[in-house]
């Protein structure tokens, strides 16, 4: 049921390589989510992408093998928001880890 629109191939795994974590600097509260549907690079790429656009996320870090997103943030996040940019990229929040 997860489908990628980012992936030039139409297949998640097409895009492959750009899995990089997204670190835009600093430190606070760390939280780990569980994240179902990710299979490769371009699966944590996007899901680390969306959850830094939230405010107060200062780094993401995605690992498709163990489906877990570390996620440092100013102060707590709204795990509804955390939801709902896992959503936006494709996948399913299952929870805290």
């Amino acid at each position: 049921m997860t489908t990628q629109a980012n992936s030039s191939s139409g297949s998640c795994c097409g895009s492959c390589g750009s899995g990089d974590p997204v670190d835009v600097q600093g430190v606070g509260v760390t939280t780990v989510y569980k994240v179902s549907g990710m299979t490769c690079g371009h699966c944590e790429g996007a899901v680390a992408q969306e959850i830094s656009a939230l405010d107060g996320v200062t780094a993401v870090s995605a690992v498709a093998k163990t489906g877990e997103v570390t996620v440092t943030s100013a102060a707590p996040l709204d795990e509804a928001a955390v939801r709902a940019a896992v959503d936006e990229a494709g996948y399913e929040l299952v929870g805290r880890a």
